[in-house]
Formats: structure tokens, sequence, C-alpha cells
């Protein structure tokens, strides 16, 4: 495996991981004896019959895919391959007709021996290992069938259907499938909007919805937003990608107009409650983007402290894993959730940690200026936080 960053190739190989991945350290470590780290291209692709890209590709100012590292990676490719057909192997999550492009440099570079397969990961962060045991598909794109074939062999074992179309198809499932997902999301975050007005609970209202065999119960959990490293990205990636080709992606414009606004909302549950946020202690429970990760990128807890900063409140910040120190400006990150509930005046979920689930609400409210509590993950129980004395306010939960 090769990195451009020293630190990062340093600390692999010291056996240390530099994420957060359940089972990722001991996966690694099991598999020591036959992995290696470099900083050399060369090194790393010596004797290689797949070279697989897996770098990010984040949004520039104007919403498209930064693809500078994907390129990076081609143009760095030396000319000397060994083997009779290595094959490039892209991951990262790239436009439609990136492939076609890189497939096009390759040529004209004299690599035409050299195959190139799109073959998008589906992983998501807390469930990574599982997801790459056990996938729903696995989804293989191809100029040439036997290039095709040839990647399809490495997933001899894994258990999950292999679904084979071209390279632009295998492109686009990504993004679509992301664009769905995010589409649910804030389809039922909207439906909590309007639960909280009509006095319908949205908790019932998912399920019940979720029952129905045509939709399933997945991604219909209300709340404050997706963010992460491939959500809101891709859906803008997506949405841009559309606008270059003359077609205007309404409804993912929406999708994405409905995310931001629903992390803004829990500013105004608080200020419901407590007038002027100025001066007011708000804790922020929780900062990664999801549970069992550290990832804070695109995290709501970010876009929450700078609007809480904003209205002039002092915040205080949780989170068993994630640091959140580079992120959150001006937030003190506390040790435990009971400090960061010390003295504040209101405390929202942010991040639906299974540890808040064991907080000792009784001692958590004493050591509160004032019981407030604005569950925007709808994960901890009403009645219990009524009894020790709590105003609670969850997402859509009208009828609580």
């Amino acid at each position: 495996m090769r990195d451009i960053v020293a630190e990062k190739i340093e600390t692999l190989e010291r056996g240390e991981v530099p994420i957060y991945e359940p089972g990722l350290a001991e996966l690694l470590e099991r598999n020591r004896p036959r992995l290696s780290y470099t900083l050399d291209v060369g090194e790393a692709i010596r004797d290689a019959q797949f070279l697989y890209i897996c770098v990010g590709t984040p949004p520039t100012a104007s919403g498209d895919a930064d693809l500078s590292a994907v390129w990076t990676v081609v143009d760095e490719l030396p000319r000397d391959f060994d083997g009779e057909r290595p094959i490039v192997v892209m991951k990262s999550t790239v436009p439609v007709g990136t492939g076609t492009a890189v497939r096009a440099a390759l040529d004209a570079r004299g690599f035409e021996r050299v195959g190139y397969v799109s073959n998008p990961e589906f992983t998501a962060e807390g469930t990574a290992i599982d997801d790459f045991m056990h996938p729903d598909r696995t989804v293989i794109g191809s100029f040439r069938p036997d290039d095709g074939d040839a990647v399809e062999r490495l997933h001899e074992g894994i258990d999950g259907p292999i679904v084979r179309m071209d390279v632009a198809s295998a492109e686009m499932v990504k993004l679509a499938s992301n664009a769905f997902l995010v589409t649910r999301i804030s389809f039922i975050n909207e439906i909590a909007n309007v639960c909280e007005v009509t006095g319908a609970d949205v908790l019932r209202v998912a399920e019940a919805v979720g029952l129905d065999h045509r939709l399933g119960p997945h991604f219909l959990r209300a709340g404050i937003g997706f963010g992460g490293s491939c959500f809101p990205k891709d859906s803008l990636a997506l949405k841009q990608l559309a606008a270059n080709s003359g077609y205007h992606f309404q409804l993912l414009s929406a999708v994405i107009e409905v995310n931001e606004l629903q992390k803004r909302r829990v500013v105004n549950k608080l200020k419901k409650h407590l007038g002027s946020l100025r001066g007011k202690r708000v804790a922020l429970l929780g900062l990664a983007f999801k549970p069992n990760t550290d990832d804070m990128r695109e995290a709501p807890s970010i876009v929450l402290a700078a609007r809480l900063a904003a209205e002039g409140a002092v915040v205080s910040g949780w989170d068993p894993i994630a640091d959140g120190r580079a992120a959150l400006t001006g937030v003190h990150i506390a040790g435990s959730a009971l400090e960061a509930l010390d003295g504040a005046d209101a405390a929202v979920v942010v991040t639906e940690w299974p540890e808040l689930r064991e907080v000792d609400w009784a001692e958590a409210g004493a050591r509160m200026e004032n019981r407030l509590m604005v569950d925007g993950r709808n994960t901890l129980d009403p009645e219990e936080l009524r009894a020790h004395g709590f105003e609670y306010e969850g997402i859509g939960r009208g009828g609580e």
C-alpha cells in the first residue's frame, strides 16, 4: 500500500491504525505479514496485477468532485509495468465519464495494455469490514470483459452478488445509491417537521411506513441531518454533474437544502425554551457524524457549534472517540458526557452513541443549570428524562 503522507506510513508500519474503525486494527494485525507500506509508487506497483486507486474526491468550490488526487496517481504511474496486463481499478467515487478520460490518458501514454475497471466501494464507516465481506452487491464496470473477469475472480469467496456493467454505469451506481439514501433521510426529516406541527409522532409513522414491503425501514430515522465523507459530497457532485450536462436536478437540490436547514432547526428549538442564547451554556453530546467512527467530516456538530457561537452561546462538546478540537473552534472538549453538562443550560444529542443511554441522568440533571434536552437523534427515553426533571424535545415527536 502506498500513500504520500510519511506520518501515515510510519504509523501503519508500527502496527497502528490512524483512523477509528471497529475491528480494523485486529484485521491488519492478523494480516501483518502480508502487508507492506511505502511512499514510493514504483515499489508499490512492483509485480502488482491490480492497481487500486483509493483517494479522496472532495468537493471543489463549484461543487464538482476534485479529481486532482486521482490524476496525480494516474500521472505518477511509471512506464515499466511488470506482468502481462496490470489493471487499474478505481475505488474512489468519481463523476460519470472519469473512466473514459483515464482510459484515454493511459492510451495517450502508450499504456494500451494496462486495463481499467470501475469497482466502486459501498462500505459504511463503523461497519466497513462486514460491509466488505457481506456486500449487498459488488459492482464491476469494465471496457474489456476479460479485465472485469479478473476483478471478479478477486471477489471469489465474498458473500454477495456480482453485477457486471459498463464503466459509466458503474460510476453512476455509486452516485445514484447515495443520492437515493439521502433523499430518504431528507424525506423522513420533512415528515418529522410536519409531525411536530400536527401532533403526530414520527417514530410511529416511520415504523408503519417501513413495514410496507415496497419501501422498507432503512434510512427512515428522523434526526438533524446527514453528514460524513460521502453523502454530502456525493449528492453535491451528482447535482453538479447534472448541471454541467445541462440538466437541473430539482429533487436532489431540495434534498440538500432540507439537510442544511434541518441542522439549524435545533437552534430554534433551543431558543424556543431559553429565549436569547447569548451567554447560555449548551452541551453537544456526540461530535462525529455517526457512531463508531472518529470522522468529523461534514459532521452536524460543526454547523451547530458555529450557529450557537454566532448566537453568543458558550459551547462544550463530548464524544467517546472523535477529538473534535481541530474542527470545532472555540468549543470546550470535555472528557465525559457529565463534564460537558456541568453548568449547562441545555444539551443536544448530536450523535446517537450508545454510551448516552448509560448516562446517570439524575446526576446529569443535578450538574446542569437548566434541565433542557434536545434529542437530535431520538435516541433517549423521553419518560426517563422527564422523570429526572428534564424538559425533553426530540425530532418529530409531536405526540410526546
